[in-house]
């Protein structure tokens, strides 16, 4: 029961590694979960997968300052404090080449993944002031870590965070603030079909194969692995790693 009496807030709450997250954090005892998400009807359906009596709902859009204030106003009037953050809102990524990217595109791609990141920061920072502290996740991508052609926007949002978590680290320790990046590959779920689409489209599965082979344990994360090391990043057991980055891709060695 790592995440007895603490209360957690997760951003793209709806989604497949939001809602591994929270089945997770149920399962370590937490005593409060608010889900964020930009479509309610999602959210609702989250909720009855979870059939949890500690799980409650929030519609925001993350790349809005007044969303992402309500947001935090919302746990904060509900459970009276925040002491898990999880930013995982993400927003799925047209691939194509630089000349071809549409400024629309790359602007909501940046609003949730760098705004959003940034505005859950800003926000829930104050209250983890006043309460003690607390644990900040922030869900990156192995994107920012190295760079990926066809990925203009994944590969900038990405090497954003990672100086956002260093920054926001030096900002937290006086306050007890962790703030940690996971950095996963693709995983083994619906995300990985645009990469087929576009890279490989008249041979199924053949860039998911080649993504595998490049993993040393050639296996594929899933969303249980994430939500793994958010709950491990979440708890006290953490309590002594702030400013750090987590590759997760299975790796057997470095």
């Amino acid at each position: 029961m790592t995440l007895k009496d603490k209360i957690a807030v997760i951003t793209g709450g709806a989604g497949e590694i939001g809602l591994a997250t929270a089945r997770k954090f149920l399962d370590e005892g937490i005593s409060g979960i608010l889900l964020v998400d930009i479509e309610e009807e999602k959210l609702k359906s989250a909720i009855e997968k979870l059939n949890g009596k500690r799980v409650f709902y929030f519609v925001a859009d993350v790349s809005c300052a007044g969303s992402s204030k309500a947001y935090i106003d919302k746990a904060i009037d509900k459970f009276g404090r925040i002491d898990i953050l999880f930013l995982d809102a993400g927003k799925e990524e047209a691939v194509k080449s630089l000349s071809k990217y549409q400024e629309e595109v790359f602007d909501n791609v940046l609003g949730v993944h760098v705004k959003g990141v940034w505005l859950g920061l800003k926000y829930a920072f104050p209250y983890m002031q006043k309460y003690g502290g607390g644990s900040v996740i922030i869900n990156s991508s192995i994107e920012g870590l190295k760079e990926t052609t066809e990925l203009m926007a994944n590969t900038t949002k990405k090497h954003s965070n990672l100086g956002s978590i260093r920054i926001k680290a030096l900002e937290g320790k006086p306050n007890v603030i962790r703030i940690n990046s996971i950095f996963p590959k693709p995983l083994g779920n619906k995300l990985i079909k645009p990469f087929d689409s576009v890279f490989s489209p008249n041979t199924c599965g053949e860039v998911k194969k080649g993504y595998q082979q490049r993993i040393p344990l050639e296996y594929y994360a899933t969303n249980e692995d994430i939500a793994r090391l958010v709950t491990f990043l979440g708890s006290d057991d953490s309590k002594s790693i702030s400013g750090a980055t987590y590759m997760v891709d299975r790796r057997s060695r470095a």
